[in-house]
Order: structure tokens, then C-alpha cells, then sequence
């Protein structure tokens, strides 16, 4: 078998481990919390990084008038069968279509990444601004706007008397790498077929 199609192979089947480790992992640190509250965000559900850690963060959001991080979203529905889907696609592709199927694949795989990406954001922004009026306690920008409290959707950021840190973690990495792997996989069967 051509080197190019184990590696598409590999490809396809690396976004797979974001059934088994997280994609990405909000932590909020503040003097009041000595162990710092966070989340991790699977591709099917929210986690506690400690426990309790998402009830503190509900309990605590509610006083600025947020909503509750759901039980479930309905990406939790939808995300999972894309990837087994694009799994099943890319090794269909592995092992039957030529080297340029690989690009198509790594062009599909990207769409599909930076669709959720833009997803997540929009849910941050919604989480963060979408504020109960009638919250307990409210807070202004300087301008006199009401303040949103959306975490950074990348990096850090400080709310408050808190400090939000967003970053991905091993899931996405793999995610990432399935990704790359089936544009090296292009261009080892380009190469493969011009030398043939």
C-alpha cells in the first residue's frame, strides 16, 4: 500500500480521540477561589475540572444575571456524528480515491473546524452579553454600557476580579493534526503519481 494512503488513513481516523479527550478547557482563576474553577468542553458534553466546578460557576454567574451552562447544547448531537461521518468519508477516500481526494478532504476538514470555532465563539458571546435584566448584581463600562462577561474565546483575559483563561487542549491537537496529515498525505501521492 502507498505510503500516502496510511497516512490519509491516519488522517481520517485522529479526530476520532476527541471522543476520548477534550477539545478545549476555560479556567477561571480570582483570590476568593485558591483552586481555580474550569471546565473542559468534549465534543459531546461540558466536564468539571475539579469537582463541583461547574455548579460554583453557575451559582456564581447567576448573581450577574448569566444563563446556566446547560446540561447539553445541541452541538453535543450534531459535532459527533460530523466526525464519525468525516472519519468514514476519509478512509473511503484513503483507500479508494486518488491523492487529490486527499486535498478535498483536508479542504472539508478545515470548513468544518472553522465552523465549529466560529460556533463556539458565537456561543461564548451569547453566554458572556445575553444578561438577565433583573440580575442581582449589574456592572457598566466606562461608556456606561452594560458589561459582558464573555471568556476570551483564546488566550487570557481579565473579567472583573477574575482572570479566564480558554486554550485547546489534547483533543483538539489531534483534531489539528488529522487535519495536517491529510495535506502531507496530498502531497505524498502527488509526488508518488509523478514519479510513476
Amino acid at each position: 500500500m502507498k505510503k500516502s494512503r496510511i497516512i490519509m488513513a491516519l488522517a481520517a481516523l485522529l479526530p476520532l480521540l476527541l471522543f476520548v479527550f477534550p477539545l478545549w478547557k476555560i479556567t477561571l482563576e480570582a483570590p476568593q477561589y485558591p483552586t481555580p474553577l474550569g471546565m473542559y468542553i468534549h465534543i459531546n458534553d461540558f466536564a468539571d475540572a475539579n469537582p463541583h466546578d461547574i455548579k460554583n460557576i453557575n451559582l456564581m454567574n447567576h448573581y450577574v444575571g448569566m444563563k446556566y451552562i446547560p446540561d447539553a447544547i445541541p452541538e453535543f448531537k450534531i459535532f459527533p456524528i460530523g466526525i464519525v461521518i468525516t472519519t468514514i468519508i476519509g478512509l473511503i477516500i484513503a483507500f479508494k480515491a486518488n491523492h487529490k481526494w486527499f486535498l478535498y478532504w483536508f479542504i472539508m476538514m478545515v470548513l468544518v473546524s472553522t465552523a465549529g470555532l466560529i460556533d463556539f465563539y458565537l456561543w461564548e458571546h451569547e453566554y458572556g452579553h445575553d444578561l438577565d435584566p433583573r440580575a442581582i448584581m449589574k456592572f457598566t463600562n466606562p461608556d456606561g454600557s452594560v458589561m459582558g462577561f464573555q471568556p476570551p474565546f483564546f488566550g487570557t483575559k481579565n473579567i472583573l476580579n477574575f482572570t479566564a483563561h480558554s486554550y485547546p487542549r489534547l483533543g483538539a491537537y489531534f483534531l489539528g493534526l488529522g487535519i495536517a496529515l491529510g495535506l502531507v498525505a496530498y502531497y505524498l501521492g502527488r509526488k508518488q503519481t509523478l514519479k510513476a
